[in-house]
């Protein structure tokens, strides 16, 4: 199927110059995709893999850089306020969405990482406006294995507004940790569109306070949703996604889980594992697009653990224990966290 990219700046609320950037089919789209990328990532060229993908099974797939990341304009991966990117990515998104061509199709969130948790703001903001969220290695939930001191957030907090965009020393290289492929994670790194330099304060303590919201009110999320997690990503925790889906009121909840995946699920990974991944995210919106988006027969509460071969588990009981046969495991530092900043030196642990 042959698809088209366009790219388009916008300006949002403040007056910022923001990149917005599509892949359409050239036919009528089956329903519309809207991605929410990382911390210190962009679309147009790391999302364009996600793009393409979605673009050649039918999906209209919409994508914009956050203030402060890829192509928009701002101060590099500062993000003064979480709101802002949430509103942004929301009037984006909804003035797609009542474009005549588009009013009547299905609408999808997508989000990766922190993106992740945007995505499920998003839909917050209008819950009954959305048909669905893919969530993958969403950042949602702070783990009990490295949630913060209280005394650590109370100092940051005094001093943010005085050196707001102080940048904390990173511990280790987050890309490493993501990105499985070694060649992948080289092209990573080359892509100077993505902020590879130590995150700011501000930032750190926006992250944390809207992953801590975020747990608080896992519950209210009613969304349909997919959520998908690699068991050996050390950059954001699987328990986090379980969690999301054992608490979420959603009626239709579906989480996959991939055995030695790590991070990066749609393009760190070994290509005939990114083939699964992405082979569970178009079956999953091929039966929700449509007019047959609420039919009784579309409700899941399952929990699937992928394998190196795919294969179909029968739908199951939300309360089923999701400790089968553990795979060896990666090791995870042990250490109080702010939103994955280490304890007593503030040492960065994910930019994703």
């Amino acid at each position: 199927m042959g698809i088209k990219y366009q790219e388009e700046y916008i300006r949002n609320s403040r007056g910022v110059q923001l990149l917005t950037c599509r892949w359409l089919p050239f036919s009528s789209p089956k329903a519309l995709v809207f991605l929410c990328h990382g911390y210190g990532m962009e679309c147009s060229r790391f999302m364009r893999g996600i793009g393409i993908k979605l673009a050649n099974h039918g999906y209209a797939v919409f994508g914009i850089d956050y203030e402060g990341h890829g192509r928009s304009a701002g101060a590099r991966c500062y993000i003064k306020k979480f709101d802002n990117i949430v509103n942004d990515c929301s009037d984006f998104f909804k003035s797609v969405c009542a474009q005549e061509e588009y009013r009547e199709k299905t609408r999808f969130l997508y989000g990766e990482s922190m993106g992740g948790a945007v995505a499920l703001l998003v839909h917050k903001k209008d819950p009954s406006f959305w048909h669905g969220a893919l969530l993958v290695a969403p950042m949602c939930k702070i783990s009990e294995k490295v949630k913060p001191h209280p005394m650590v957030i109370s100092l940051l907090t005094k001093v943010e507004d005085v050196i707001p965009r102080w940048k904390i020393v990173p511990a280790k290289d987050v890309i490493d940790s993501a990105f499985k492929d070694p060649v992948k994670r080289e092209e990573v790194r080359g892509n100077k569109l993505i902020y590879q330099e130590k995150p700011r304060l501000k930032t750190a303590l926006e992250m944390l306070r809207t992953s801590m919201h975020l747990e608080e009110s896992l519950h209210e999320v009613t969304i349909p949703f997919l959520v998908l997690h690699g068991e050996a990503d050390i950059v954001t925790d699987p328990e986090i996604s379980k969690a999301l889906y054992e608490q979420a009121s959603s009626k239709d909840k579906t989480i996959k889980l991939y055995p030695g995946m790590w991070h990066g699920l749609t393009y760190g990974e070994p290509e005939d594992n990114i083939k699964m991944v992405f082979s569970d995210i178009i079956s999953w919106l091929d039966k929700r697009n449509g007019e047959n988006i609420d039919d009784v027969t579309l409700v899941e509460r399952s929990v699937c653990r992928a394998t190196s071969t795919p294969y179909e588990m029968p739908t199951i009981s939300s309360t089923v224990s999701m400790n089968e046969t553990k795979q060896p495991q990666r090791t995870r530092p042990q250490a109080n966290y702010l939103c994955g900043w280490k304890g007593r030196r503030m040492h960065h642990h994910s930019s994703m």
